[in-house]
């Protein structure tokens, strides 16, 4: 529980994300936590407005989501899927029944006027999720992925290629002309402390990251900001984070993560697995804390929730120190 009342910031997209944050949820009040949610991977499908890791944090905090695949809807049927297969139409996005009445649900929002930080509140009342949850912009910004078949929107390239051809660049294409959504930059400065996830650094958080006025705040913010590293031994614990930061120009490692964040980060929790990098980035100047990142059950979720909010405390506590100890020294200039 945060000490101050103040709420703890997430960082999120992705499984290891959504991951994370029923871990957080477990060990902590949720409506103490703030989400800033990765909308990158935003599509239109079957003319429905999808937003994959807004739903997926969405169902986990309201205790929806499928703990089989990760994503999606707990139970859900796809007879709307098989049906539209059927009929000639694209059906490579595999979505629930439930998840089509959701996007049915935030289409009609939208249509109706509503931005989509306005129909995102509106479906986490209803889905009786606690948390605040914010989508990274009001603005479109679409995640592409260069590969030798041409551009691909992400959803394509992770789900439609199952992230097997190679990747020659990512890029965010509407993120120069996007703004913050509404609450997003206030909940950065008036934080406990920020969490990046062990999200994709390149496609989940590095939407974020892209929208003006974001990594800016995070520089200037006085939470201290921890991040969780995706990898462990210098692979990805799911999913394509590999390939996509090597054609990004970051090491697949502890330095890679360490540099996607350099500008901001406090302190990097990482796994056993990566204890020499680790020792490395410390002499280097970085605060790195090793443990087991790997969240293969609610336990090991929970157990990590509570180590970040033990690294909150600690955190907060060095920066109120240090801040203390900066203003003794300039009162003892000036006198």
């Amino acid at each position: 529980m945060s000490a101050s009342g103040k709420p703890i910031v997430v960082l999120t997209g992705g499984t290891g994300g959504a991951k994370f944050v029923a871990g957080l949820a477990a060990a902590m009040p949720p409506k103490e936590i703030t989400c800033i949610v990765n909308t990158g991977d935003d599509l239109d499908w079957w003319g429905l407005r999808v937003c994959p890791d807004l739903d997926s944090i969405t169902y986990v905090l309201s205790g929806r989501l499928s703990r089989e695949r990760g994503w999606g809807v707990e139970g859900d049927t796809f007879l709307c899927r098989d049906a539209m297969k059927a009929y000639g139409a694209p059906a490579w996005f595999s979505v629930g029944d439930k998840d089509v009445a959701l996007h049915l649900l935030r289409t009609q929002l939208l249509r109706g006027g509503k931005s989509l930080s306005e129909a995102t509140a509106e479906i986490t009342t209803r889905l009786g999720a606690d948390a605040c949850i914010l989508p990274m912009s009001n603005s479109p910004v679409e995640t592409r992925v260069g590969t030798p078949e041409g551009e691909l929107g992400f959803e394509e390239y992770f789900v439609g290629r199952r992230f097997q051809v190679p990747v020659e660049y990512v890029r965010f294409q509407g993120s120069e002309s996007a703004r913050p959504a509404p609450g997003v930059l206030d909940a950065i400065a008036s934080a406990e402390a920020i969490v990046i996830a062990p999200s994709n650094p390149v496609t989940s958080i590095g939407p974020i990251l892209a929208v003006p006025g974001i990594r800016e705040a995070l520089a200037h913010t006085g939470a201290p900001v921890i991040a969780i590293s995706p990898l462990v031994g210098k692979a990805a614990v799911s999913g394509p984070a590999a390939a996509l930061m090597a054609a990004s120009g970051l090491p697949v490692s502890l330095f890679g993560i360490a540099k996607a964040y350099h500008e901001f980060m406090d302190v990097l929790i990482a796994d056993y697995a990566d204890a020499a990098d680790a020792s490395v980035l410390v002499q280097s100047g970085v605060r790195v804390h090793t443990t087991d990142i790997i969240m293969r059950n609610d336990e090991d979720k929970k157990r990590l929730g509570l180590l970040t909010i033990l690294m909150v405390e600690q955190y907060s506590r060095l920066r109120t120190a240090d801040a203390r100890q900066a203003t003794a020294v300039t009162q003892g200039t000036q006198s």
